[in-house]
């Protein structure tokens, strides 16, 4: 008799169960149509009644793709597989924008300006740790500016009371 009663009452659970959506799709037992919109009809592959590809080679590279340095080349020098610029290819609109921009007149030492820019910035923006206990290799250059704050303060007030603009004057710096 116990064994039936807890049968009845599982089989009970299961129908009222069965009857919430969740249940039935945790289950497995809702059906899922496909979605009639996302479906794409694809026309059949075909082989080439005559087809004369030659045998592949181990080890060649193949002949549709180049390889990744000169796909960079091109996309960051406007350069075309053949090493040729793509100016044949600007239009006439193109070519005054350019040319009113001042893409002409491009200095060509502008990587080494670049690199002695960032070496000085790298140079003044110091770790606290090494500006602290002047662990530097290179002490030709300070590390940062250092504001005075006392003296800016005075600074400023001294604008104020003559009536000019609070950034007027040289900023009062510490020196290291």
């Amino acid at each position: 008799m116990n064994k039936y009663s807890l049968f009845c009452s599982l089989a009970v659970c299961a129908i009222l169960l069965s009857g919430c959506s969740n249940v039935r799709n945790t289950l497995g037992l809702e059906k899922e149509s496909p979605d009639e919109f996302s479906v794409l009809t694809r026309a059949p592959l075909e082989m080439p009644e005559q087809i004369t590809l030659p045998p592949p080679r181990p080890g060649i590279a193949r002949p549709q793709e180049r390889a990744t340095i000169e796909q960079a080349k091109e996309v960051l020098l406007g350069k075309s597989p053949d090493n040729q610029d793509n100016n044949a290819r600007t239009s006439k609109s193109e070519s005054v924008l350019l040319q009113n921009a001042g893409a002409s007149n491009i200095d060509p030492d502008i990587r080494a300006k670049v690199n002695k820019e960032t070496a000085e910035l790298e140079d003044r923006n110091k770790d606290v740790a090494e500006k602290l206990l002047n662990i530097s290799g290179n002490n030709k250059r300070p590390s940062a500016t250092i504001v005075d704050a006392k003296k800016e303060l005075e600074r400023i007030r001294q604008n104020k009371k003559d009536g000019k603009s609070i950034t007027d004057g040289k900023t009062p710096t510490i020196e290291e």
